[in-house]
């Protein structure tokens, strides 16, 4: 293994929180279940000047998501469920409109955002988990395909994991899943509750950047209702160090326990759907296998709420476990992490997941793309057609659109490559496209 370079890194961690309006953010990496590296960069609030260290509480969003996922699998190694079973096994009330044999959806969809369910309208208001299976129900949406057949981030769809929990245990999920592996783990620094937050020391203030202002505002913590389920730990950088250990020690946590077979640990991270050229998504993972030709696997997973950007993971081969948590919606947690994954492996800051290389794309091809492409959660993208070929516009953001095959083009943002994949109907026109992990519809006219 080379010399790891924590300054180098250190010095591109301050450059990015420069370059994207980072109010603060916290770092840590462990290799062989010791810490190689711990920091806090810049302020956890802004108004008092406190600075941010690695025991400073964030939220972190959809890491959460395989926290949900290991506490299915607990129930698997329990064998209350088998992670193939039909959802209507465990809830059997459970419909999704236009849907044929609901027997065909299984907890392994839930799971690997698979379902068929594309994004949908946000309740936050929603409290009860019957409530929402209410909802999927009866809201009106049209289905993207059969299970299996397309992955698109639902939250929706994905919280019914926290139903499944609840009705087997007879236990809250929130309480199930602070005993079985928030406090098994040791997390005493991590909660579902708001009100168990206001109570700890060192706790991030969340900041979304207004680009009209050029200032960053204090946001209030999402009450997520039963996303929770998806997005609701409040963590910190050490505390999930011991997380990543679990998955390290094959279902053993820090302190001996095992709360997690090794299979099941395994499980988890296996590739379920390919959703990139060398990524793929597993059961609430991330998975880059053969990562810079080094027999490397990447297993990590992002988050983004407002007043927060998270990115966590660990790579099995190395025994390297890393946590990055900042207090900003919408900026690049995940850049900071590879380049701290990159720094314990000993391999360059600057080396990536995966590099398209544009492709010369006549301009008649260029030409079906254009249009607006968006969901009912809210996510969008237009897409012109201009002299110098296709432009991407987000928010009030402009980028040129670069063709690297037939249906897939990249462009830059915040210093990274950010993909956009559009799906074909029988007559050859775009009729979705897969951006930011979600499937977005065109819009008609």
């Amino acid at each position: 293994m080379k010399n790891r370079d924590w300054q180098a890194f250190a010095d591109y961690a301050l450059g990015v929180m420069t370059e994207n309006h980072i109010a603060g953010a916290a770092v840590a990496v462990s290799r062989h279940g010791k810490i190689d590296y711990a920091q806090g960069f810049g302020l956890r609030d802004i108004a008092s000047g406190l600075e941010v260290t690695p025991e400073t509480v964030f939220g972190i969003a959809s890491v959460s998501k395989s926290f949900t996922a290991m506490g299915i699998t607990q129930l698997a190694d329990r064998g209350l469920l088998a992670i193939d079973d039909p959802v209507v096994k465990c809830l059997p009330e459970f419909r999704l409109v236009g849907a044929g044999d609901m027997e065909a959806i299984k907890i392994r969809h839930l799971l690997s955002h698979t379902t068929g369910v594309p994004p949908m309208r946000r309740r936050q208001d929603i409290n009860s988990f019957d409530d929402h299976v209410r909802f999927l129900a009866t809201e009106e949406y049209e289905l993207l395909g059969l299970p299996s057949e397309y992955f698109s981030y639902c939250n929706d769809a994905f919280l019914l994991n926290g139903l499944i929990i609840q009705r087997l245990t007879g236990q809250l999920y929130r309480r199930y899943m602070t005993r079985y592996l928030l406090d098994a783990m040791d997390m005493h620094r991590s909660t579902y509750s708001l009100e168990e937050v206001g109570k700890l020391d060192q706790v991030s203030t969340p900041y979304n950047y207004n680009r009209k202002t050029g200032q960053l505002e204090a946001q209030p913590w999402p009450v997520l209702g039963t996303y929770e389920v998806g997005g609701g730990i409040r963590s910190n950088v050490l505390d999930l160090l011991k997380y990543g250990e679990v998955y390290l020690r094959g279902g053993l946590t820090c302190n001996g326990t095992r709360i997690v077979s090794e299979a099941g640990i395994r499980r988890m991270y296996q590739p379920v759907y390919q959703t990139g050229r060398r990524t793929h998504y597993a059961l609430g993972l991330h998975v880059t296998p053969d990562y810079a030709g080094q027999g490397l696997t990447l297993v990590e997973h992002g988050g983004g709420q407002p007043g927060v950007s998270s990115n966590f993971g660990f790579i099995p081969e190395a025994g390297v476990a890393v946590a990055v948590l900042t207090n900003v919606q919408g900026v690049p947690a995940g850049a900071i992490w590879l380049a701290a994954a990159n720094t314990a492996l000993g391999l360059a800051l600057s080396q990536k997941r995966n590099v398209e290389v544009a492709w010369d794309a006549p301009r008649e091809h260029l030409a079906k793309f254009p249009g607006v492409f968006r969901s009912a959660e809210g996510g969008r993208i237009q897409v012109e057609l201009v002299d110098s070929g296709l432009v991407v516009k987000l928010e009030e953001l402009e980028f040129p659109l670069v063709p690297s095959d037939e249906r897939t083009f990249f462009f830059e943002a915040q210093g990274q490559q950010q993909v956009v994949k559009f799906y074909f109907d029988q007559g050859g026109k775009p009729w979705a496209a897969l951006a930011h992990s979600r499937m977005l519809r065109k819009a008609a006219g």
